[in-house]
C-alpha cells in the first residue's frame, strides 16, 4: 500500500501522527472558543458542561462507525465509497453516492467558509472597522453581506488552496506542526484558567438546572447541536483513506485518539473559563465584542491586553489550520466520485507533480470563496442540518445492513458491542434534529438540494445510457 503510485494515483504518505494531527486541527478551528457564550445561552448555564460530554459521547459512538468503514473501505472520498459499497455499486449505492457527493459541493464550502469568516472575526480583533459592511442584501431569505471581513475570509480561503498545492508528504508535516499550535493553545487556555480558577462561579448552577422538563431537553438539544458542530472532524482522515498509510491501525487511532484528545481539552477549557467569568455575563451580555472575542476577554481579565492580543492571533491560527484540513479532506469526494464515472471527469484530474486532485481542490476552494458572504450563524445551522441528513443517518442506517454485518467479520476494525454505538448514534442525531425550532424549514432546504441532485442524476444517467446505446 505504500508503494510508489501508478500514474493518476493518490500517494499513500499519511502517517499515524499526520493523520491525527489532521483530525485535531480539523475538529478544533474557531469553534470552541465562540460557541462558550451560545452553548451556556442556550442551556442556562453551567449545566453547559453536559452538551460537550453528551457531544463527545456522540461523537465517539459515531466514530466507532468511521473506523469500522474506515478500514474496511480505506479508499478516497470517505463516505462515498461506504455508501456505493453498503448500499450496492449497481443498484442504490450509485445513485446514493451520487446524491451525496452532489450535496457536498454544498454542504463542505459552507464548513470550510464556516473557518473562514472564524478566521476573519478573530482577525478583526485588530481592525474594529472590519465589521463594516460596504453593502448588504438577503439571498432567499439569508443575509448577505460584503465588508472587510468578508475579505479577510476569502483570503483566508486562498492562502488555505495555495498550501495544500504540494505532495501528501509535505500536507502531513504542515498538519503535525498545525496541531501542535492548535493543541498548545487550548492548553494555554486551560491553564491560565486553573491557575485563577473560582469553583463557586464554575458550578453556580441556577434552580431547576437539572430538572428533566421540556424546556431541559430543548435546550440539551440546543446545546448538542453545537457542540456536535464542534466536535466534527474527527472522521477527516476518513477522506483522504487512499493517502494513509497503513489504513488499518492508522484510521481507528486517528479517528478514536482525536475524539479523547479534543474532547478532554474541550471540557476542561469549558470550566476553566467557567470559573474566571461568571456565566451569567456569558449568556445575557448582548456587548457583540464580548461575546465575539469572548477567549480575548477572559485573557485580557487575567493578564492584560497583550496576552489577549496573543490569544486572538493563536485562536486565528487555529481557525486557518481547520480550513486546511477540511478543503484537503472534502477535495477528495468529488475526485472519488469522478474517478467512478459517477461525476465529471474533470473532477478526476490529478496534478502530476504533487499527485492531488488539483481540479477538485479549486472547484470546493471557489464556491466556498462565494459562501463567505454570509453570516457565520446561518452558515453553522444550515450546514449541520444538511450534514445529519446526507452524511450520519445515511452512512449509520448503511453500517446495519445485512451486507456490512457480513463483511465486516472479515475486514478491517471491529467496534465493540456492535450494533449499539450505531443505535445510539443515529439516536443522537435524530434527537439534535427534531429538537430544533426551525426543523421543518431545515427539512425543505435539504429536500431542494436531493430534489436538484436527483433530476442531475437522472439527465446524467439518461445522457450515459444514450452514449452506451449508441456505441
Amino acid at each position: 500500500m505504500n508503494s510508489e503510485p501508478q500514474p493518476h494515483e493518490l500517494h499513500r504518505g499519511l502517517s499515524s501522527s499526520a493523520a491525527l494531527s489532521l483530525n485535531v486541527i480539523d475538529m478544533v478551528g474557531v469553534g470552541p472558543f465562540v460557541t462558550l457564550p451560545l452553548i451556556v445561552g442556550v442551556m442556562g448555564g453551567p449545566q453547559a458542561i453536559l452538551g460537550w460530554l453528551m457531544g463527545a459521547a456522540l461523537s465517539l459512538c459515531d466514530g466507532l462507525i468511521w473506523s469500522e468503514l474506515g478500514t474496511a473501505y480505506p479508499e478516497a472520498g470517505g463516505s462515498y465509497a461506504y455508501l456505493k459499497h453498503l448500499y450496492g455499486e449497481k443498484t442504490w449505492g450509485r445513485p446514493f453516492s451520487f446524491l451525496y457527493a452532489w450535496q457536498v459541493l454544498i454542504s463542505a464550502p459552507l464548513s470550510i467558509a464556516s473557518g473562514c469568516i472564524g478566521f476573519a472575526q478573530y482577525i478583526s480583533f485588530f481592525f474594529p472597522n472590519a465589521s463594516r459592511p460596504f453593502a448588504s442584501t438577503s439571498f432567499a431569505g439569508v443575509p448577505v453581506v460584503l465588508s472587510g471581513k468578508t475579505l479577510i475570509a476569502m483570503a483566508a480561503c486562498a492562502l488555505a488552496m495555495l498550501v495544500l498545492h504540494r505532495n501528501i508528504f509535505a500536507i502531513g508535516r504542515i498538519a503535525r506542526w498545525l496541531g501542535l499550535a492548535v493543541g498548545l493553545t487550548l492548553v494555554l487556555v486551560i491553564v491560565a484558567g486553573f491557575t485563577h480558577f473560582n469553583a463557586h462561579l464554575a458550578f453556580d448552577f441556577p434552580a431547576g438546572a437539572f430538572h428533566l422538563n421540556a424546556a431541559f431537553f430543548a435546550g440539551l438539544g440546543a446545546g448538542m447541536l453545537i457542540s456536535a458542530y464542534d466536535y466534527w472532524g474527527y472522521y477527516g482522515v476518513c477522506f483522504v483513506g487512499a493517502e494513509v498509510r497503513d489504513p488499518q491501525r492508522t484510521i481507528p487511532r486517528a479517528v478514536l485518539g482525536s475524539i479523547g484528545v479534543v474532547a478532554t481539552l474541550y471540557v476542561l477549557m469549558n470550566v476553566s473559563v467557567l470559573g474566571v467569568l461568571p456565566w451569567r455575563e456569558l449568556a445575557q451580555n448582548s456587548d457583540s465584542h464580548a461575546r465575539m472575542f469572548t477567549m480575548a476577554v477572559f485573557m485580557e481579565k487575567l493578564y492584560g491586553h497583550a496576552a489577549a492580543a496573543v490569544i486572538v492571533v493563536l485562536i486565528a491560527l487555529a481557525a486557518l489550520a481547520s480550513v486546511f484540513a477540511l478543503l484537503l479532506g472534502y477535495s477528495r469526494i468529488p475526485f472519488a466520485a469522478a474517478r467512478d464515472d459517477n461525476f465529471p471527469s474533470w473532477f478526476g484530474i490529478i496534478d502530476q507533480k504533487h499527485r492531488a486532485p488539483l481540479n477538485s481542490l479549486l472547484t470546493l476552494g471557489g464556491i466556498t470563496l462565494m459562501c463567505c458572504i454570509f453570516r457565520l450563524q446561518e452558515v453553522i445551522t444550515t450546514l449541520v442540518v444538511i450534514r445529519i441528513l446526507f452524511q450520519f443517518l445515511l452512512q449509520g442506517l448503511a453500517a446495519l445492513l445485512p451486507r456490512h454485518r457480513s463483511e465486516r467479520k472479515t475486514r478491517g476494525f471491529r467496534m465493540p458491542l456492535y450494533p449499539l454505538p450505531v443505535l445510539l448514534a443515529l439516536s443522537g442525531f435524530v434527537f439534535i434534529l427534531f429538537s430544533r425550532p426551525n426543523f421543518l424549514r431545515d427539512i425543505r432546504t435539504a429536500g431542494l438540494i436531493l430534489a436538484a441532485g436527483s433530476v442531475v442524476y437522472a439527465l446524467r444517467y439518461k445522457r450515459v445510457r444514450s452514449v452506451s446505446a449508441r456505441s
